[in-house]
């Protein structure tokens, strides 16, 4: 089977995730109290031996050079692959400027050296499971120019509204990608994954950075959809995307369904992610925890329901935690009592007794600080 570079993109200029994004990119973001949304997409290419990936970052990389290291969690042999971690100078001028052509112009080279004849683009913001390389098989079977992936929903009306989509043909040929405008329930969400050759993708890179200075990939592959052959492939699975604030919460108490949960992890198909050797979770007498995961080094004493409780999370006796998203080193207090919220890294809620947002419009208590 031909090779391919795998590639993750940078996460687009219209998400925003408020607060959490101020300290780390979309990637970088804590996922089910253990894995950061990276892990995913990484996990995916390793998994479809794809031995050379490269994610893409503009601002904030620290977290996410400090978890992605050299690759050597994620089972990528340094001897015949490598994972990149490639930056770009984001635009001061005006955030229009800062698409993903911007990111893949000011790394050109590295792309122009890879050895690889093919390319698989995948974001970082999107969680699912996908082999790669029946993908990569499909599209060269098919002798398709570009083939992109899609999954067909029937709730975007209310989500993925800052999602794209895809229209159809009846030969499952792309028509056009477009805005989610939430008009109906039924779509294909376009998963912002492509397969194509390496040379094609320059060339398209190159086109766009010539028509316009703001042109995104798809904006350039619209443009060229009468010249080439484009073909949507469906993804069968778990989807989720966190594309904002709202999604964020919500990706994470979704995946409190065991089954949801079970489509997602199985043990043929590994999600990698940087592990501790922090001591197993301690329940105190009097705790009651339900519905919820909670990840090591925590010590639990309050009541903790359809919640998910990072690393060395700290709950007091008599806290009570529902519908939350904590993040690691946390701690909350004795009394207090959390209802839709999700705080972040080392915060402390100890003098306020309170704090309650409903599950549609979930609250934020910003890393680092003490309520």
């Amino acid at each position: 089977m031909p090779r391919a570079l795998g590639i993750i993109t940078p996460s687009g200029k219209d998400m925003r995730v408020h607060g959490m994004d101020f300290f780390r990119p979309i990637s970088a973001f804590s996922f089910l109290g253990r894995y950061r949304l990276v892990d995913f997409p990484v996990s995916n290419m390793s998994n479809s031996d794809i031995e050379h990936i490269q994610v893409y970052v503009s601002q904030n990389p620290r977290s996410l050079a400090e978890h992605l290291g050299t690759g050597r969690t994620y089972n990528i042999n340094s001897k015949r692959g490598k994972l990149q971690l490639l930056f770009n100078q984001d635009s001061r001028v005006n955030e229009i400027y800062n698409t993903d052509i911007r990111a893949y112009s000011d790394n050109t080279d590295q792309i122009e050296l890879a050895p690889e004849p093919y390319v698989i683009i995948t974001p970082g913001y999107m969680i699912f499971k996908e082999d790669y390389s029946e993908l990569l098989k499909a599209h060269i079977e098919s002798g398709a120019d570009i083939t992109v992936l899609y999954h067909k929903v029937d709730n975007a009306d209310s989500s993925f509204r800052n999602c794209r989509t895809v229209d159809l043909n009846r030969q499952k040929g792309v028509k056009t990608i477009g805005w989610n405008d939430g008009s109906t329930a039924e779509k294909n969400i376009f998963m912002d994954t492509y397969v194509l050759s390496r040379e094609l993708f320059i060339k398209l890179i190159n086109k766009a950075q010539k028509i316009s200075s703001v042109y995104r990939l798809v904006d350039i592959i619209n443009d060229e959809n009468d010249e080439l052959d484009i073909r949507g492939i469906a993804h069968k699975g778990f989807f989720t995307a966190v594309t904002d604030f709202k999604s964020y919460y919500d990706a994470n108490l979704e995946l409190l369904d065991f089954d949801k949960a079970k489509d997602l992890f199985t043990n043929e198909w590994p999600i990698y992610t940087v592990t501790t050797d922090s001591c197993p979770v301690r329940y105190v007498k009097g705790s009651k925890v339900k519905n919820s995961m909670v990840a090591n080094g925590c010590v639990i004493e309050g009541l903790v329901e359809n919640s998910v409780v990072g690393r060395g999370v700290e709950i007091k006796k008599g806290a009570s935690v529902k519908n939350c998203v904590i993040l690691g080193h946390s701690i909350i207090g004795e009394g207090v009592k959390l209802e839709g919220q999700v705080i972040d890294k080392w915060a402390k809620i100890i003098n306020v007794k309170e704090v309650i947002a409903p599950m549609d419009n979930p609250g934020y208590v910003t890393r680092g600080d003490t309520l």
